[in-house]
């Protein structure tokens, strides 16, 4: 596909915004969403597994989110809690789950 006038050139509006050391750093909250699919077993496994909660612990946040459609997991810096949710993420999709964990600054 040729454009009608090959002089007219179409640059995109991006904007890059380059995180600092010390913004990596900052604390960001751990938030585990409520699915209607996702066993609860399997949540609190997650959350033990790769938030390093204990039972009694996953298993209360794993309730909040049952009730209140999200609860807060932990807080940590920013790239660890990103690793975290990826390893997370990657082990829910394997077994078909939709569990979802987002992050948010810690303000």
């Amino acid at each position: 596909m040729s454009t009608p006038n090959p002089d007219i050139r179409v640059i995109p509006d991006l904007t890059f915004i380059v995180a600092n050391r010390e913004d990596l750093e900052k604390p960001y909250r751990v938030i585990v969403e409520n699915d209607d699919v996702t066993p609860m077993d399997f949540v609190v496994m997650v959350l033990r597994l790769f938030f390093g909660l204990a039972l009694d612990d996953a298993m209360q946040v794993m309730l909040v989110a049952h009730n209140q459609g999200r609860a807060l997991v932990t807080t940590m810096p920013f790239e660890e809690a990103q690793e975290r949710v990826y390893s997370a993420h990657t082990v829910a999709r394997e077994e078909g789950y939709p569990l979802t964990f987002y992050l948010e600054p810690d303000v």
